[in-house]
């Protein structure tokens, strides 16, 4: 029994010394790595104090520790997390100043550590800057442009993030969004009476945003609005529909676009399957805003993005819009130029010889109701032979083009008899009868 009191005492007291050389400093552990999680190494603790700070809300007391920390540690290992916590501190304040800096710090750190991991997060936080500052279809499209262009980046620069599908998910939401503006808008000229306007927006909504909900009804509107401009416009509208019939299989139109090309005497063409899978998928997995959320959009400022596609390429590349019919391409304005009836594309000035501006009358000294014909000199009056040879205008030039305004015509008034103004003085008294004696 007092043999194994000895024991336990003599090996309390070897760690009791143990304990006193290592506090002393005689023996001290390395580190598995420069910095550990326990460590008490000064970036170490101002970091943790930053984080800690902007986990209860104090970003700006977190701001400034971070900056401590990078001004004072310029070799530590936590630089670059501290530049992405200043960033998070601003994104996490909110509001529009909030988020501004927060967009300017991100992409400060996208600059200065490209090839790190956060680099693709900064990219996705800035994506939801604009995302969540975008406004509805009616009103102004300057964030949702911005979280598309946002988004692209997003999915070119680092197409191997974690951050991938839901950043072309959220491009897919904000496309909707663009959609449904432009088909507001086309459909707003249709009922105006503006065909071309019309037919020019739901032109350009088909061709940039395929998988928008209503890609189907623009078609439509199209064809539409290139059957009210009359027989010229019959091969717009037959490729219109021909769209439609083809790329939209399930549309509640398609029944109406086979009948407009059978009456247009145009082949119905055949519908491809992968859009037929495609409208399927979309289908079967769209979902509704509920009741509650109907009732309280007018109090939200963000649009819904229930009807956004679910699946598909999202548009990558950014379409022109295409010239509006009412636009006159004439073979004048494309003489001499090679454009043809696409009209002038480029103006350039220039003479053959400089000296012929000192040789030459000056152009300017013609009045305006006797300037002269083209083909002619301003000293003369005959036209030469090249304007004589100028090419005709065939019969579809000579037709007058299709205008946003068409003519209305005007009631027209009733004529107004003028009143015949009475006279102060009194009309002539009647003669007497003679009278008879009886």
């Amino acid at each position: 029994m007092a043999s194994k009191r000895i024991f336990w005492y003599r090996l309390a007291t070897l760690c009791l010394v143990a304990a006193l050389l290592t506090a002393c400093g005689i023996r001290r552990k390395k580190y598995d790595t420069p910095i550990t999680k326990d460590t008490q190494q000064p970036d170490k603790v101002l970091f943790d104090r930053a984080i800690d700070d902007i986990e209860h809300g104090r970003y700006e007391i977190a701001r400034l520790t971070l900056n401590t920390l990078i001004n004072t540690y310029d070799s530590s290992e936590y630089l670059a997390k501290a530049k992405l916590a200043i960033a998070d501190s601003w994104y996490r304040e909110g509001g529009s100043h909030g988020l501004a800096q927060a967009e300017a710090e991100y992409k400060d750190f996208e600059l200065f550590y490209p090839q790190m991991e956060e680099a693709a997060e900064s990219q996705w936080r800035v994506c939801q800057i604009h995302y969540k500052q975008m406004d509805k279809a009616d009103r102004d499209p300057t964030q949702a442009q911005r979280a598309e262009d946002e988004c692209r980046q997003m999915l070119v620069q680092y197409p191997n993030s974690k951050y991938v599908d839901r950043a072309r998910q959220m491009l897919r939401n904000t496309q909707e969004v663009l959609g449904d503006k432009e088909f507001r808008t086309g459909a707003f000229y249709m009922n105006k009476g503006s065909f071309p306007a019309a037919a020019n927006r739901q032109q350009y909504l088909a061709e940039q945003y395929p998988l928008y909900s209503g890609a189907d009804q623009a078609l439509w509107q199209e064809a539409q609005a290139f059957k009210s401009m009359g027989d010229r416009f019959e091969d717009r509208q037959a490729a219109a529909l021909t769209q439609l019939v083809r790329e939209y299989p399930l549309s509640d139109r398609v029944d109406d676009a086979k009948e407009g090309l059978t009456s247009l005497k145009r082949p119905i063409p055949e519908a491809d399957p992968a859009a037929y899978a495609r409208m399927k998928y979309e289908q079967e997995n769209r979902t509704s805003d509920s009741m509650l959320a109907k009732s309280l959009s007018m109090f939200k400022r963000g649009p819904s993005t229930a009807a956004a596609a679910k699946t598909g390429a999202p548009a990558m590349t950014v379409v022109r819009p295409p010239t509006p019919v009412s636009v006159p391409a004439t073979a004048a304005l494309g003489a001499g130029t090679g454009t043809g009836s696409g009209g002038v594309t480029d103006v350039t000035a220039g003479t053959a010889n400089p000296s012929e501006l000192d040789s030459k009358p000056d152009a300017r000294q013609a009045l305006p109701d006797h300037a002269p014909a083209a083909g002619t000199t301003p000293g003369s009056t005959a036209a030469t032979p090249a304007a004589e040879s100028q090419p005709t205008e065939d019969a579809a030039t000579k037709q007058p083009y299709a205008t946003n305004h068409p003519p209305v015509a005007k009631k027209q008034k009733k004529q107004k008899q003028p009143k015949q103004k009475k006279s102060k003085t009194p009309p002539p008294a009647a003669e007497a009868a003679p009278a008879t004696k009886q």
